[in-house]
């Protein structure tokens, strides 16, 4: 059995069935297109494949970090799998399977704790939602000064980015912008080093989310590390497990959790001097102080979406109760608690709301705000076991 062939064939045969689970595929093409030829697997099946896959893993020959990288993917796609042949599998077990990661309440304490603080540093009369959305979402940029700025940040982050981390040779990112998506901005990993990032452009983008989003999609976030990847462990390490980027497992939370932390490593207190510096000539109002203070006191509100997954899927909560524990603790519109509840209550996506906190908070503890560790995270095969 070739172990790794028939990981690149179960990543490929799930994704047939759930659009978006393969993230990126650049391996093989032959094996891409023979899976495409094929008649559609039954989910149960795949599920045999995957545990059939797990007891090949001890005597495939591999390194211990390899092996046990594999074996946390494997985890993760046969759990994919039997949900998808039906199987009952508890919320909590599922997110641990899947993202190697046991997810925790977050006590509302910590919520009211940020929203006091919040209610000191935001301006205006409203109330305390108005005044933070008006904040988040209120003097944005748009059409050419959105791809000024949004351009000028990419090439200033991939300069600081090689500065203290490197590059591989040959790296790109492209970027397009794009209406009618139901997210802010998207990386699409194309291969050969390259990234072609799309940008919503229905909603105007403050300058803090601007910023975030460069760092988050591009460097030194999702595109430094697949391209760190694909030229160390594909290219030169001949590891084709890596060829094929999949949600559902817990790469997947390493991934979140470097993009997550990417902004705070590359430019740590320079931030908002550097988001400042950037939007010298715009017409869009930015407060250096506001935005400091504002984002170190919302922090807390990142673990609202799980409280409400762990509501709706361990204790039973409705969706109409969903919505307004989001409005409530995350301080968010209507529409905006809609939408998210929405991303929770899919049978296939519900477990990935985990990723962004347990992986920011796993990367942050293990990084410890050493560009070398970080280093390690975008070049390594590295499991949330690790981390810990």
């Amino acid at each position: 059995m070739d172990v790794v062939t028939s990981y690149l064939e179960l990543c490929l045969r799930l994704g047939r069935h759930i659009d978006g689970l393969v993230d990126a595929y650049y391996g093989p093409p032959e094996i891409a297109e023979r899976i495409d030829a094929e008649e559609l697997g039954e989910p149960s099946s795949l599920a045999g494949d995957a545990s059939a896959l797990l007891e090949s893993l001890d005597g495939a020959g591999f390194g211990e970090s390899r092996r046990r990288w594999l074996r946390a993917q494997v985890v993760g796609l046969e759990t994919v799998a039997l949900r998808l042949a039906g199987d009952e599998i508890a919320f909590e077990d599922e997110v641990e399977r899947c993202y190697g990661v046991r997810p925790e309440w977050t006590p509302e304490d910590a919520f009211a704790e940020a929203h006091r603080e919040l209610d000191e540093v935001l301006p205006g009369a409203g109330s305390l939602a108005d005044r933070y959305q008006a904040w988040r979402e209120g003097d944005g940029l748009e059409g050419d000064e959105l791809a000024s700025v949004f351009q000028g940040l990419a090439d200033d982050f991939r300069s600081r980015t090689d500065a203290m981390l490197g590059l591989p040779d040959g790296e790109s990112v492209e970027v397009d912008y794009v209406s009618d998506e139901p997210w802010a901005a998207f990386n699409y990993y194309l291969g050969s080093l390259r990234s072609r990032i799309a940008v919503n452009t229905d909603v105007a983008a403050t300058p803090t989310f601007v910023v975030e989003l460069v760092a988050h999609e591009a460097y030194p976030g999702h595109h430094t590390e697949h391209a760190w990847k694909e030229q160390l462990r594909v290219r030169e390490g001949d590891e084709l497990e890596e060829a094929a980027v999949m949600i559902g497992t817990p790469a997947a939370l390493v991934s979140e959790g470097i993009a997550g932390l990417a902004q705070e490593i590359l430019l740590g207190d320079e931030e908002q001097e550097v988001t400042a510096a950037h939007l010298g000539g715009t017409s869009v109002a930015y407060d250096p102080d506001l935005s400091h203070a504002a984002q170190e006191a919302r922090r807390p509100l990142g673990h609202v979406g799980v409280n409400a997954a762990l509501l709706m899927h361990t204790r039973g909560a409705s969706t109409a109760a969903a919505v307004e524990y989001y409005m409530r603790w995350g301080l968010t519109s209507r529409q905006r608690a809609e939408q998210s509840v929405r991303f929770i209550t899919d049978p296939v996506w519900r477990s990935y709301v985990t990723t962004y906190t347990d992986g920011y908070d796993l990367c942050r503890d293990f990084v410890d705000g050493d560009p070398a560790r970080f280093k390690r995270l975008l070049t390594e095969q590295l499991t949330p076991a690790d981390l810990r």
